[in-house]
């Protein structure tokens, strides 16, 4: 099954833009998702669990790295937000 997140991360550090830029990078070095950027947002499409396994590690490597963060989150499960194109 196809699962597409939609994913917000509030850091709780005053600098605020390179744990969250850090956090998409690690996301974009990861395989089989589709991830999307946008202003307020990151969307993530793949197979449910590769998404979901991807998710619990990247928000560990977060806190590891950079500290507590909140992470605000939409799971629209067998529904692909992004067209391969988009990859």
């Amino acid at each position: 099954m196809k699962l597409t997140a939609e994913l917000s991360m509030y850091p709780f550090n005053e600098e605020y833009i390179p744990p969250i830029k850090g956090f998409i990078d690690w996301l974009n070095q990861q395989e089989g998702l589709l991830v999307s950027t946008k202003p307020t947002c990151t969307i993530i499409t793949g197979d449910y669990e590769r998404v979901m396994h991807v998710l619990g590690e990247g928000m560990r490597y977060s806190v590891e790295t950079w500290g507590k963060a909140v992470f605000v989150s939409k799971f629209l499960p067998g529904f692909e937000a992004l067209p391969e194109a988009d990859a």
